[in-house]
């Protein structure tokens, strides 16, 4: 029998301890059943209901998983490991608001993905079972489900089905017929496993789950390769070349055409399957090579300076508003951000039958991130640039690219209080996206979250592209957060919002701006009722060098400062910025609905703790300093004015405090125990300790250990466990996949602080990645934490 000891919770084990659970206010909240998530229909008739699967029990995440270049899928089902499942399916129809159940759907339900046709009139989902992925097919008209195939899908690259812009057929990736059995690996080597340094620069991030011997090449060439098929909507299999490791494949608008990228040999051992060797070719729809685009070797050799990317055609996609035009980005600069360039990047064109040369649309200063295609004359190109944190938009010509670009927007992407908006879309009869425009042509509409230092308060605007000038179309109010989500009319005089406040879940209703009516189309009701009446508040306060801060306060229902200060949990993630006046901004709103699940630390308020959540931790550095520079000085300027305010307040109990945090946040956790008497403890979940481990950049910090030694170690609280002297709880997924973020980092901490004789507790989750899944363990997690907080924090 394993031998334990307890000393007010479970100190000691000398075997692997029981999943234990928490009081049952707190088991409820994980159980909670939430609503259903929506998916509207293209023409916006017909809502798709989708009840998702919550919390799977820890069987489903011991279920046998391959983890191989970065990737991790289920060797038998060829799906993606631990993929979202829905348990129900319903319809409910506008404008009736009738509520149709889906006869025929899979008994044993594993439905993972769902995608609406072009036309509305069908829904096509993807259906995990024992032996593999089915194709199925829902026809709106009649409210049934029927399968288009046996379970032969492949979606281990991730490449999830696609209709046809027509809506008579889909294209997806199948599990080849004749793929034979799997490699089997030699318990006798034929050799050493060997890689090699040939004196060219290969800076990494630490990935995981990284191919690592020729058994692995073999493997992993085996479950990628896969076999491109159209599938009409009577079930028959149209298949397109031989089987190879497709990674990617778009439809051009006209369904005449392909992008097909594909993986080549060799792999590497270093990076993931995203920097593998890749060949990117256009096929016609009958499968055959019609256009040889691109084609790369392994991309070990990019920079590690932020914005930094590969030399070749990237970002290859379909112009959205004709038949069929390629578009593309090539780098100016080598792809090295840290180098001097007068320009970045180059964005070129060319049109079927893809002969002659590319027509080059943009040249850009800063880096390309996205274009938004509108018609002949509108398309949107967006750039951004890392060390001056800016974004620049433009407006192009397709049609005639000699006509200079015209700058519509520049701004910093840290001044929300100055973020014009982001351009609202709509689709087209075949299912792309294109830009919404209005007067003639002559405007767009443009929305945001409405950041002020009242809170955010989200907005519609129209954007007149000839004179500049912005009208409002709408705008959230207190005491209720709306969110504008789309037009339901070609007039664009219908406005579909999502309204909620704090005691509010989130609805659904039909507005008219003009005239303020509005239809309700959802009831989804309070999930956690318990927590209704809970007190919400933003805060701010200033710390010791004038920057301003915030953070929302939560208090326990009917709580009063009459009744004495309380135990108060601190949960934060640190941010970086590049001046201090973003820095002082406020986000968030205090009349959103809260999503009290496991995850959040305000389930706490059920226990009567006061919580302070998104506590602003912002690392500042201006002009040529960088953030990290003086992380931990800021940091513990930041946490000090935070736990002043709320004790000042009344609410908290300057002796009961605790800070706590997840991944980036659970690092900022340890540093906080290790530099400040701040807290009484700690609670540190799935972080980084020891950033000698990461070498070549961690976060947005990409200088290297060698070239900035004393920040890597400076910033590491492992360096600095010997401080660490109040009580840490050190939680972490034996199996997280997350980079930078190893189990070992954890584990390695613990060991630092026993060996040093402070006081903590590691928790090593079996089977959990970098977030947690299995209710077993979200359980454990939530009782490990109860019975710290109450030993640390109680009376």
């Amino acid at each position: 029998m394993p031998v334990v000891f307890f000393i007010g919770l479970l100190v000691l084990s000398f075997a692997e301890t029981p999943y234990m659970e928490p009081d049952s206010v707190l088991i409820e909240i994980v159980d909670t059943e939430w609503a259903p998530w929506v998916s509207i229909s293209p023409n916006f008739s017909t809502w798709l209901l989708r009840t998702p699967l919550r919390n799977p029990s820890i069987a489903e995440l011991a279920k046998e998983e391959l983890c191989l270049a970065g990737m991790r899928f289920d060797p038998v089902t060829y799906a993606p490991s631990r993929s979202r499942h829905y348990s129900d399916l319903s319809l409910l129809l506008y404008p009736s608001l009738e509520e149709k159940e889906i006869s025929g759907l899979p008994e044993d339900s594993g439905i993972l993905r769902t995608v609406w046709s072009p036309d509305g009139s069908k829904i096509a989902f993807t259906n995990e079972t024992p032996e593999g992925i089915e194709l199925w097919i829902i026809d709106i008209a009649s409210a049934t489900a029927e399968p288009l195939t046996g379970p032969v899908l492949s979606l281990t690259a991730n490449e999830w089905p696609k209709w046809l812009p027509s809506s008579d057929g889909i294209i997806c990736c199948l599990v080849p017929e004749d793929r034979g059995p799997p490699p089997v690996e030699s318990n006798v080597p034929t050799g050493p496993n060997i890689q090699v340094a040939d004196g060219t620069e290969a800076p990494a991030r630490t990935y995981q789950d990284l191919l690592e011997t020729p058994y692995d090449w073999d493997l992993f060439e085996y479950h990628l390769t896969s076999q491109l098929v159209i599938v009409s909507l009577d079930g028959n299999l149209e298949l397109l070349q031989d089987p190879q490791m497709i990674w990617y494949f778009k439809i051009s608008p006209n369904a005449k055409y392909l992008i097909v990228a594909t993986l080549q040999r060799p792999f590497s051992n270093i990076v993931t399957a995203g920097r593998f060797s890749e060949k990117i070719d256009i096929w016609n729809i009958r499968g055959e090579s019609v256009f040889d685009l691109a084609g790369f070797p392994v991309r070990e050799s990019i920079p590690i300076a932020v914005g930094s990317t590969y030399e070749g055609p990237r970002s290859i996609q379909w112009r959205a508003d004709v038949g069929a035009t390629l578009c593309w980005v090539e780098a100016l600069d080598g792809g090295d951000a840290g180098s001097d360039s007068e320009l970045r990047d180059r964005v070129l064109m060319l049109s079927a039958p893809f002969t002659g040369e590319p027509v080059v649309l943009a040249e850009l200063q800063n880096r390309f991130s996205g274009i938004q295609w509108g018609n002949d004359s509108l398309a949107l190109v967006k750039e951004w640039w890392w060390n001056t944190r800016n974004h620049r938009i433009w407006r192009v010509y397709p049609d005639s690219p000699e006509t200079p670009p015209e700058l519509l927007f520049g701004y910093s992407w840290e001044d929300l209080y100055n973020f014009p908006g982001t351009p609202v879309m709509c689709k087209t009869s075949y299912g792309e996206q294109v830009l919404l425009t209005t007067d003639e042509g002559n405007s767009i509409f443009l929305e945001g979250s409405g950041a002020s230092p009242e809170g955010d308060e989200p907005f519609l605007n129209m954007f007149n592209l000839g004179t500049k000038e912005t009208s409002e179309v709408f705008r959230s109010s207190p005491p209720c957060y709306e969110d504008p989500v789309m037009f339901v009319d070609s007039t664009a005089s219908a406005l579909l919002i999502r309204r909620e406040s704090v005691a509010e879940f989130p609805n659904y209703f039909v507005l008219n701006p003009a005239t303020g009516e509005e239809v309700q189309i959802t009831f989804f009701d309070h999930p956690t009722p318990q927590l209704m009446d809970i007190q919400k508040e933003v805060i701010t306060y200033v710390r010791a060098d004038g920057i301003l801060l915030s953070g929302t306060l939560y208090l326990p229902p009917g709580y009063t400062t009459d009744e004495g200060p309380l135990p108060l949990i601190m949960w934060a993630y640190p941010e970086e910025y590049k001046t201090a006046s973003a820095a002082g901004q406020i986000s968030g709103s205090p009349y959103e609905f809260d999503y009290i699940g496991w995850w959040s630390p305000l389930i706490w308020l059920s226990m009567s703790y006061a919580v302070l959540d998104g506590s602003s931790m912002p690392i500042v550095g201006e002009g040529d300093e960088q953030p990290n520079d003086t992380f931990i000085e800021q940091l513990v300027m930041n946490a000090s004015a935070a736990v002043d305010k709320v004790v000042e307040m009344g609410v908290a109990d300057q002796d009961r405090i605790a800070i706590g945090g997840h991944s980036y946040g659970a690092f900022m956790t340890a540093n906080l125990l290790a530099h400040t008497d701040l807290f009484a403890a700690g609670i540190a979940q799935t972080g980084a300790y020891n950033r000698t481990l990461t070498p070549f950049g961690f976060q947005s910090e990409d200088r290297s250990l060698w070239e900035a030694p004393d920040i890597y170690i400076g910033m590491s609280p492992f360096m600095h466990a010997d401080m660490i002297n109040e009580p840490v709880l050190i939680v972490h997924g034996e199996a997280d996949d997350n980079s930078g973020t190893f189990p070992l980092q954890s584990e390695r901490f613990f060991a630092a602080i026993k060996g040093l004789g402070g006081v903590a507790r590691l928790v090593m989750l079996p089977l959990e990645s970098h977030s947690y899944e299995a209710r077993e363990s979200i359980l454990h997690v939530l009782w490990e934490t109860q019975q710290w907080l109450d030993l640390y924090l109680g009376e």
